[in-house]
């Protein structure tokens, strides 16, 4: 007869770090222990791209395109990019589709785990932490072209607002100011987020721009996948304030889309920036 017990390794007490714990008892499934042979694997996967995220009086929005490219070929039209991280953050992801994929749920279990042993939810900057020791375990694979720079947003409880974190492939962690864009199309929504932008946004203009700033790098970017009117596919938008974070109804998403085209029919350059000040003619 087989002993059905948990190991003595589960039920005593250790880190609040998930992966901590993995790495000691099973590390052959941390995505970053796997080998791959030497080469560049970056053409065999699919690839996320552009992750656009915006802050505004009480919270902050992040979005993403639908696209996945596998080199010069749409590999899937509806990807999901952007994912809750815990109630008050959320993770947009950019690079290696799956590798990306599998990290954010990695994320997710972490943020769980540490709230289940300390009883508390971890600070806004310890969970941009611990998503910058995640993407420093994957150097290995990234500098193989399998690379994940997710975008990490979230409401931060104690300082009662919206904040943006951006990484790079070694896990560097920085602070955004407004708002932030990565991927492929980055360039351009970001073109986009500094015409448009302006501090006193409220939640559905904030909406409102970062569909705009989506719609742009798609409008200049192949990897980046606009509105598809035919499939009814859109953005994926992620709101979150005080209350927690909530991902827009596809409805409410399509109906900002349709609104955006519309705009485009008559100005196909998008809405443009108010100018102030400056001396006069």
């Amino acid at each position: 007869m087989t002993d059905s017990r948990l190991p003595a390794a589960y039920l005593r007490p250790g880190s609040s770090s998930f992966t901590d714990f993995l790495a000691e008892q099973a590390p052959d499934l941390l995505p970053a222990r796997r080998g791959l042979p030497q080469g560049s694997a970056a053409e065999l996967a699919p690839h996320a791209t552009t992750i656009v995220a915006a802050t505004f009086e009480g919270g902050v929005v992040m979005a993403g395109d639908r696209r996945a490219t596998m080199g010069n070929v749409i590999a899937q039209r509806d990807i999901q990019k952007v994912f809750p991280a815990d109630e008050f953050s959320a993770v947009g992801i950019a690079g290696t589709a799956g590798l990306a994929v599998e990290m954010v749920r990695l994320f997710q279990t972490e943020l769980e785990h540490y709230e289940k042993i300390e009883g508390t939810t971890l600070s806004m900057d310890g969970k941009a932490n611990r998503l910058s020791a995640l993407i420093r375990a994957n150097l290995g694979m990234a500098m193989q072209g399998l690379a994940v720079v997710p975008l990490f947003a979230g409401y931060d409880l104690e300082a009662a607002q919206g904040r943006i974190f951006s990484y790079d492939v070694t896990g560097g962690r920085y602070e955004e100011t407004a708002f932030h864009s990565v991927g492929s199309g980055s360039m351009f929504a970001r073109g986009a987020l500094k015409k448009l932008y302006r501090d006193d946004l409220d939640a559905e203009r904030c909406v409102e721009v970062v569909v705009q700033a989506l719609y742009d790098a798609a409008d200049d970017d192949s990897a980046t996948g606009g509105p598809d009117l035919t499939r009814r596919i859109f953005p994926v938008v992620q709101v979150i304030t005080e209350n927690g974070g909530v991902r827009l109804a596809d409805a409410s998403v399509a109906e900002i889309a349709d609104w955006v085209i519309a705009g485009r029919m008559e100005r196909p350059d998008g809405p443009a920036a108010e100018l102030t000040g400056g001396a006069s003619a």
